[in-house]
């Protein structure tokens, strides 16, 4: 690389790291940026996923205040999130880079409606569960968010983009919880994707390690900078934030 393309991929990790912790889709900017260094797509999206673990580590770690009583619920979507990563890793390498092009877009239009309508969704859901004292919300979602969160995270350990946004829509519906306690949860299952991910990534896959050392470098301050932004936010206004990150997103994966 010359040092404009190190520079570069720097400072792409470093907003990815960002905005990862706030919201997700931070590899929509690392991506393009490996690309117009001139790594291979399939290497690309290796390296790229290998470098942000730091960054989702960093920003878990910020917001382990928000962590603090939620350890079985990280325990149990952990499992799912691992099950799920390994899947989507192993399907990087076998399927065409072009496979998830055309539902990707749809799946993350789906999760910003869930997004915007979750305080509607959440606030019916308990209407139902004054009326009926006998359905209770299970603690970590029950075996519905285990299998979305799953699936999710096939998706995740293949490509990884805006995956941050559907996870919180998926925790928003399925849990009784704050919206930063549950940005918080995400965290920490971004870094269990990354890190299954990245170990079968390792030994399968070809790396470029100096594009992995700028991101890891870069997403770890970045981290640290959204965990102090995001934990700031509103409800109202992270909803927002997720909104806008999440149609860019959109219009980004449409134009590829």
């Amino acid at each position: 690389m010359s040092i404009w393309e190190v520079l570069a991929v720097f400072a792409a990790g470093t907003a990815a790291g960002t905005i990862n912790t706030i919201v997700g889709s931070g590899t929509l900017i690392t991506f393009p940026v490996l690309l117009a260094a001139g790594l291979p797509p399939v290497t690309a999206t290796v390296s790229n996923a290998i470098g942000l673990i730091p960054g989702s580590i960093s920003g878990a770690i910020g917001y382990r205040e928000e962590l603090t009583g939620q350890r079985r619920r990280v325990l149990r979507l952990g499992l799912a999130s691992l099950i799920g990563g390994l899947g989507g890793a192993m399907l990087l390498l076998l399927l065409p880079s072009t496979a998830f092009e055309t539902i990707v877009p749809a799946l993350v239009a789906l999760a910003l409606v869930l997004v915007i309508l979750q305080p509607r969704i959440s606030a019916a859901v308990q209407r139902r569960r004054e009326r009926d004292t006998t359905a209770q919300p299970h603690p970590d979602g029950g075996p519905l968010l285990f299998v979305a969160l799953m699936l999710a995270s096939v998706y995740g350990g293949y490509f990884t983009a805006a995956q941050g946004v559907i996870y919180l829509s998926l925790l928003g519906i399925l849990l009784d919880d704050t919206l930063q306690r549950l940005n918080a949860v995400k965290n920490a299952l971004a870094a269990v994707v990354n890190s299954v991910a990245a170990m079968f990534f390792v030994f399968a896959a070809d790396i470029d390690w100096t594009a992995v050392l700028l991101i890891a470098i870069g997403s770890t301050i970045g981290g640290q900078i959204g965990a102090k932004v995001g934990r700031k936010l509103s409800p109202v206004m992270l909803r927002t934030v997720i909104v806008i990150v999440g149609t860019a997103a959109i219009v980004q994966l449409l134009l590829r």
